[in-house]
């Protein structure tokens, strides 16, 4: 009986437990992952930061997949302990890792793509660190939720996929630290 409770317990704290830190967790689809992989051009190359990185699928299908440094940053404690038991699982722990914690208060500079599927205030609220951390011509892909005042890239309705690329330069339009179109 005491572990049918504890199991109950650990089951609710599992389900419940994002929203008391301000977060619910939907995890992306394995498709809608794929597509923003796709999208951003992720390669061999590039650090992936996710944030809000859930179960670490897009960790480890950047790492496994694609051959990119992948790094999670994420608030819910139980799924930074999912996510690392499968990045272990997986073998990469030297290409993927999960940082517990507010992807708020984390530098994003070093990060060439950044994946994102949180809500449209979230993605407004993080537009102006954005532009602030990354260098000109990182990539950043949302899933579900544009940016307000950025213009994507890429856009693909079908999917709710959406590109940006930080902008490279004054000449384009914008001030450094903008989003621009493209340069592919």
């Amino acid at each position: 009986m005491e572990f049918a409770l504890l199991a109950l317990f650990a089951f609710i704290a599992w389900i419940f437990w994002p929203f008391l830190i301000g977060t619910g967790w939907l995890p992306s689809p394995m498709k809608a992952v794929r597509r923003m992989l796709g999208m951003a051009e992720v390669g061999p190359g590039d650090t992936l930061y996710d944030l809000g990185s859930g179960d670490g699928r897009f960790l480890i299908a950047a790492a496994r997949e694609l051959g990119a440094r992948a790094v999670g940053i994420e608030a819910d404690p139980l799924r930074v302990a999912l996510s690392r038991l499968r990045i272990r699982a997986a073998g990469l722990q030297g290409m993927a890792s999960v940082r517990w914690g507010n992807f708020f208060r984390v530098d994003l500079g070093e990060a060439s793509v950044v994946t994102i599927y949180q809500s449209q205030g979230t993605n407004n609220d993080l537009r102006a660190k954005l532009e602030r951390e990354l260098r000109p011509g990182a990539r950043v892909v949302s899933y579900m939720f544009t940016f307000d005042g950025w213009e994507p890239a890429e856009a693909d309705e079908d999917s709710n996929v959406y590109l940006y690329v930080i902008g490279r330069s004054r000449g384009r339009g914008g001030a450094p630290g903008t989003i621009q179109p493209s340069l592919k």
